[in-house]
């Protein structure tokens, strides 16, 4: 195995409104950024995440091109998933040995449309679609059955919504929302129960883009490069109704298989209060590991980037020396269906 090493993460300043851009105009400023963080014009390979169901526009990621510079041609690929996944494509291509180096991106603009709408259209056409429900629905639903198997209460979303929230207030890119315990009763109402307002991650505009290297690339493009030690993601079945909701067996095996044990930081891509604490169930994340000390998707939630924001936050972590092995976890569909770890360290397998 090749080592492939994050060496470079940028993220928008994600917004909770409409700014009155569209979403390759969010995009723009952080590809610009990132190719002067490098000194990079051109990538061995270019993978993107985002879905057109957003936009409302087939092949609408198509035009997220523009600001990457597609002439001369440029090998390409785009997921219609959240920007990790898309990370994970650029890690096996790096692991061909065709290239060394690759730009991954994602972006996603939910104020233009009611993700709770469009997000129903991810489910089972036949039983589940047609119902209706929305992700927030089906969240409430793990929520409840986990409280009960568990024996936690709402007290103790209400921590993890207060911890992230406080988190995200020192993060220049989150958003920056009160404190639960500050809110009016109108303010903290259900959404759904026992899911509150704030135990539910905010929709988020935004954008990340992180580069990629393998060995000496890495070391040459950054100073103490984040090398991937291990990464890995597994699925449970499509439907909720047949696997058991309180528990992450498909974010327990990844975790096995990417080495999850013994990190110093996690960052997880928690939309809930709830899944928090199924993940550190999950991935054996003990008391002594700092969890999402950048605020995480309750502080700022950019649909499609927000897994791959995770992995840029933890690495960041690494570049800056402040961990020596962290944990990146990115979700999607809806009730922590799919599952994706990513390990780093500062320290390379050679």
């Amino acid at each position: 195995m090749r080592d492939v090493a994050v060496v470079a993460f940028v993220q928008s300043e994600h917004k909770g409104e409409d700014q009155g851009l569209v979403e390759t105009e969010i995009l723009a400023p952080v590809i610009g950024e990132i190719k002067q963080r490098t000194g990079l014009s051109r990538f061995g390979f270019t993978c993107s995440g985002s879905c057109d169901y957003l936009q409302g526009a087939p092949f609408a990621f198509v035009s997220a091109l523009d600001t990457v510079g597609a002439w001369p041609p440029i090998a390409e690929s785009h997921v219609e998933m959240d920007g990790a996944w898309a990370l994970y494509e650029a890690w096996v291509k790096l692991q061909l040995g065709e290239v060394d180096t690759a730009l991954v991106y994602g972006f996603g603009k939910s104020s233009q449309g009611d993700p709770r709408a469009i997000f129903t259209q991810q489910l089972d056409p036949y039983y589940l679609a047609p119902l209706g429900v929305d992700q927030v629905s089906l969240a409430a639903m793990q929520a409840r059955a986990y409280l009960e198997r568990s024996g936690a209460k709402e007290d103790d979303l209400r921590a993890i919504a207060a911890r992230s929230r406080a988190s995200g207030r020192d993060n220049p890119f989150a958003l920056h929302l009160p404190d639960p315990a500050e809110l009016s009763d109108d303010a903290a109402g259900y959404d759904v129960a026992p899911l509150r307002s704030y135990d539910v991650a905010p929709d988020t505009d935004g954008a990340a883009a992180i580069v990629l290297a393998s060995g000496d690339r890495a070391r040459e493009l950054c100073e103490r490069p984040a090398w991937i030690t291990g990464i890995d993601h597994r699925s449970e079945p499509h439907s909720p109704g047949v696997r058991d909701l309180t528990r992450s067996e498909s974010a327990r095996i990844a975790g096995e298989k990417s080495g999850a044990a013994g990190v110093d930081v996690a960052e997880l891509h928690a939309q809930y209060s709830h899944e928090e604490l199924i993940l550190r169930e999950a991935l054996g994340l003990g008391e002594d590991v700092v969890v999402n000390p950048s605020g995480g998707a309750l502080s700022a939630n950019p649909l499609m980037a927000a897994g791959l924001i995770r992995i840029g936050e933890a690495a960041s972590r690494i570049h800056a020396g402040t961990a020596s092995r962290a944990l990146a976890h990115a979700t999607s569909g809806p009730c922590l269906q799919q599952n994706l770890v990513c390990v780093m360290s500062g320290e390379s397998n050679e």
